[in-house]
C-alpha cells in the first residue's frame, strides 16, 4: 500500500574507499591491542608457570629463566607489529601505495609515447594508409545491426 522508501544511501567511490580504509586501520588497530593483552596475559602465565609451579626452574640459557626470555622475544615481536601499525603503516600505506602506482603508469605511458613516436619515425606508413575514414563508424551505437 505504500511506497517503499530508498533507504539505501548512495556513496560515491572515494568516500567509500576512505570509509573502507578507516574500518581496516581500526581493524589494525584493534588487533594490536588484542595482541598487547594476550602479550600480558602470557607474560603473567609463564611468570606463574615458572615460579609458583617451578616449570622449567633448572633451565637457565644465558643466566636467566626461560621465561624471561620467552617475554623478551614476545616483547619485540609485539614491539615490531606496533611499528607497523603506527609508523610503517602511517607512511607506507594505501596513499604511498596509490602514488607509487600513479608514478609507475606515468612512466609506462611516457615510455609507450616514446616507442609509438620512435616507430612512427621508422616505419612511416604509405600516404593512403594514413588517414582513417571515420565517416562510417562500424561500432556506433545509431548503426543498424544485421546490415
Amino acid at each position: 500500500m505504500f511506497p517503499k522508501k530508498n533507504t539505501s544511501s548512495r556513496i560515491d567511490p572515494e568516500q567509500r574507499e576512505l570509509i573502507e580504509r578507516a574500518q581496516a586501520r581500526a581493524r589494525e588497530k584493534r588487533r594490536l591491542y588484542q595482541h598487547f593483552l594476550f602479550f600480558l596475559a602470557g607474560a603473567v602465565i609463564l611468570i606463574l608457570l615458572n615460579v609458583v609451579f617451578e616449570y622449567g626452574k633448572d633451565v637457565r640459557p644465558f643466566g636467566m629463566d626461560w621465561f624471561v626470555w620467552a617475554i623478551i622475544l614476545w616483547g619485540i615481536i609485539f614491539l615490531l607489529h606496533a611499528f607497523n601499525v603506527f609508523v610503517t603503516n602511517k607512511f607506507l600505506g594505501k596513499d604511498w601505495e596509490n602514488r607509487q602506482i600513479e608514478k609507475l603508469v606515468e612512466k609506462q605511458r611516457k615510455r609507450i609515447t616514446e616507442l609509438e613516436n620512435r616507430v612512427e619515425r621508422d616505419h612511416p606508413l604509405p600516404p593512403e594508409r594514413r588517414r582513417i575514414d571515420t565517416s562510417e563508424d562500424p561500432f556506433s551505437p545509431d548503426a543498424p545491426l544485421n546490415t
